[in-house]
């Protein structure tokens, strides 16, 4: 069975970083794509980012590209998404999630944690 939990979220000041963390139990996590997706209050969910086994492939939304990466540890079965200057609009709860294969797409995600509320006051 796999579960995943999320970390680190809280408050910050525009302009400001987060570190969010997301731990992994269960078998495969090295065969496994990990993502954060993102959701405001009254908005669909929406792709942050994603990592694939190997760190070989990485996606970023647009709105974070060159302010959040992503990254992984595989040994110790965990995800991160260090963001850096945050933005009031990055205010969502953050949901790591994980998949075989490859994908941006919320829906084929098989595994979601419970969410981590990110806010960011202006």
């Amino acid at each position: 069975q796999v579960q995943l939990v999320e970390s680190g979220g809280g408050t910050a000041q525009a302009g400001g970083s987060l570190r969010l963390s997301c731990v992994y139990s269960g078998s495969s996590f090295s065969s496994r794509t990990m993502a954060w997706f993102r959701q405001a209050p009254g908005k669909e969910r929406e792709f942050v980012a994603g990592i694939a086994w190997s760190g070989a492939w990485k996606q970023f939304a647009d709105s974070v590209k060159d302010r959040f990466t992503i990254s992984r540890d595989n040994a110790k079965k965990t995800v991160y998404l260090q963001m850096n200057s945050l933005k009031p609009e990055d205010t969502a709860v953050y949901y790591c999630a994980a998949r075989l294969g490859t994908s941006t797409g919320a829906s084929s995600y098989n595994y979601w944690g419970q969410g981590t509320q990110v806010t960011v006051s202006s």
